[in-house]
């Protein structure tokens, strides 16, 4: 019996999901096109943070410059236990990690008119952070109100169908 209590306090608590932030504005905002999955160069500080949930993509985007493309005010929040030695910048560029290919691709399209490239997610892949980039071109009004409308349409249908099935 002792050996299962030890066994037991080794194991660290399963996280429910290996997404640690969302841009919940971006589909709101922007026609998604097309997907992508970059890696991300980060200190040792900003990964503490994000095994403690602490970023926000709220208002992030990528920037393509010189054939590299870099993760613009995405906001990863110092821990208060960080090292006193280490200045943090919660707002600074990070790097993203693409093929060449990957990075020719969007820079074409983010040179017509429209098109930008937004991130979506960030989320651990095994030990890894990945940041789920996307090629985007904005929403009118009319096109966000119509989406609204689309949304609450489907939400009632499916209303109905569960009390007709009751």
């Amino acid at each position: 019996m002792p050996n299962v209590l030890i066994d037991m306090a080794k194991k660290k608590p399963k996280q429910l999901s290996n997404t640690i932030a969302l841009n919940k504005r971006a589909k709101h905002d922007f026609h998604i096109e097309e997907k992508f999955e970059a890696g991300l160069v980060l200190t040792g500080w900003e990964v503490k943070s994000l095994r403690a949930g602490k970023a926000q993509l709220t208002d992030s985007h990528v920037f393509l410059k010189n054939g590299e493309a870099w993760l613009l005010n995405a906001h990863i929040a110092p821990l208060l236990s960080a090292s006193t030695h280490v200045i943090a910048e919660p707002n600074r560029g990070r790097k993203l990690l693409l093929h060449k290919k990957e990075i020719g691709k969007l820079n074409s399209k983010v040179n017509q008119t429209g098109h930008t490239c937004i991130a979506l997610a960030l989320y651990w892949k095994k030990n890894k952070v990945k940041c789920e980039i996307a090629l985007a071109k904005g929403k009118k009004d009319f096109d966000k109100r119509a989406t609204e409308k689309e949304r609450d349409w489907n939400r009632q249908k499916a209303r109905v169908v569960r009390e007709h099935v009751k």
